[in-house]
């Protein structure tokens, strides 16, 4: 008697059952971190999450100290102005572990949670553990307001 005459013809085999199960989770965990991506990307736009509305007012120009900035986690955003008159914006969300940011002093951003740092002029890491930088947010600068683009 041989291994095969102990299966029948119509129940799969344990190795076929197995690698079915291991795709499908597989295509399950990609779909998840697939979302969370888009999910960040989508930062200041009026995507309903956060309440994130185009044109709504953040500031004005004089409540983000220069070299500084300021942290909206309502609104998912950090607010800098890297020189007098420059004003720039990112996600508060730190890329590490999703942790919001909020410290920003001398040109860093920095997350609390395991102290990564971000550049307040273009968001990228200036410190791990974070390796991705801060996605960029679009703001405009309406006089002295400072609004969701």
């Amino acid at each position: 008697m041989t291994s095969e005459s102990l299966h029948s013809a119509q129940t799969p085999a344990r190795r076929t059952v197995v690698a079915a199960v291991g795709a499908a989770g597989l295509a399950v965990a990609l779909t998840a971190c697939g979302a969370d991506d888009k999910a960040s990307d989508n930062v200041g736009s009026d995507n309903g999450a956060g309440g994130n509305a185009a044109g709504t007012e953040l500031a004005k120009t004089s409540d983000i100290p220069e070299g500084g900035g300021k942290v909206f986690a309502d609104k998912g955003v950090v607010v800098t102005q890297p020189t007098a008159g420059t004003f720039k914006a990112f996600s508060s969300k730190c890329t590490h572990q999703g942790c919001a940011v909020k410290g920003i002093a001398n040109g860093v951003i920095t997350c609390p949670c395991h102290n990564s740092e971000f550049s307040a002029t273009d968001g990228s890491v200036k410190k791990g553990p974070a390796t991705t930088g801060l996605a960029v947010a679009d703001i405009t600068v309406d006089g002295d307001a400072i609004k969701l683009a």
